[in-house]
């Protein structure tokens, strides 16, 4: 089948108002939107299923030294402090990049991590990308935040930056008829610091989120 040259006349561009909000506030409302890519092999695309909010350093009453932006702005993060609705990507474990979603108005520095897709478009591709048959299950080809990106394609040269809301970028952020379910928070996972504060946020039982929580509670989806 012939990769599509365009997104989906249902996929509407998702509004740099609503990434303005905090990075715990945008972070459930993320959940059930699309990321897209147009590469080589077309546009491949994954919904959205679990995410980790990070709080920029002007929020003093819960430090986040998590967060890359923590000690302030360098070279690698200057992403995050500005515009909402950027892709910021950053290269981890010598092997893997991961995105995040610049959130808050500029200077701020909120961000949300990416952590896991639903594949929806050009499932060939990604597990092409993966290097797995295409038979593989969908959580083996995007259900984690280095290998999401892997799948699509993403990396920090040639993605870092991008304005995800910009109808002409190679990489957006897209929405369309979908509703989530029930949403679980939990700790963040895979960090050191500030790992109890509960800004992770996964679409309920869904089979492409990266690991199962010990501990969660439900909330209901406020839809955006």
């Amino acid at each position: 089948m012939k990769p599509p040259a365009i997104l989906p006349k249902n996929w509407r561009p998702v509004s740099r108002r609503f990434l303005t909000a905090a990075p715990e506030l945008v972070a459930p409302q993320l959940l059930g939107k699309i990321l897209a890519h147009n590469t080589s092999a077309g546009w491949i695309a994954g919904r959205i299923v679990e995410v980790e909010a990070y709080l920029g350093p002007h929020i003093t009453t819960t430090p986040d030294p998590a967060a890359h932006s923590f000690r302030g702005v360098t070279p690698r993060n200057r992403v995050m402090f500005g515009p909402p609705g950027h892709a910021y990507v950053y290269f981890i474990y010598g092997m893997y990049f991961c995105m995040n979603v610049t959130c808050e108005p500029e200077g701020k520095a909120g961000c949300i991590l990416i952590r896991a897709l639903e594949p929806v478009l050009n499932r060939e591709a990604m597990a092409i990308n993966r290097n797995l048959p295409a038979t593989a299950l969908e959580a083996r080809l995007t259900g984690g935040p280095g290998i999401l990106c892997k799948a699509l394609a993403i990396t920090r040269p040639e993605d870092n930056g991008l304005d995800l809301l910009d109808a002409d970028s190679p990489l957006q952020l897209r929405q369309d008829s979908y509703t989530p379910g029930p949403v679980e928070i939990t700790p963040r996972i895979g960090i050191r610091h500030a790992a109890d504060l509960p800004l992770r946020f996964t679409l309920a039982n869904h089979p492409c989120v990266s690991r199962v929580p010990k501990s969660k509670f439900l909330i209901k989806p406020a839809h955006s």
